[in-house]
């Protein structure tokens, strides 16, 4: 979920075989400053984001390989193979991320 000040927007849900976890908060991390930066609108800075961090789960080592384009694609819906779309959203969460952006 990402908050703007406004509005709430929650991202799709994935299931996903985890290869590997390590890299996984600093990839949607980099995503959302990569969103943010290139002036995405709300919803689609938490997609772009969350889709960032789903793919670094399915591959080893701390390092992020995934092109701009491969998270696009997912974060539009497009799954890869390696990430399950779940179309229905669950009202039941393991863990829930709140993030508050600012309004400037």
């Amino acid at each position: 979920m990402l908050y703007d000040g406004t509005d709430f927007c929650f991202s799709k849900e994935y299931h996903l075989h985890i290869v590997d976890r390590v890299g996984g908060g600093d990839s949607f991390g980099a995503g959302l400053i990569y969103a943010l930066l290139n002036d995405y609108n709300t919803k689609d800075e938490i997609e772009f984001a969350v889709a960032a961090s789903a793919l670094k789960h399915s591959i080893e080592g701390d390092f992020n390989r995934i092109s701009d384009a491969e998270v696009q694609k997912l974060a539009g819906g497009d799954a890869s193979g390696r990430v399950l779309l779940r179309r229905s959203v669950s009202l039941m969460y393991d863990a829930v991320l709140i993030l508050c952006i600012p309004t400037l």
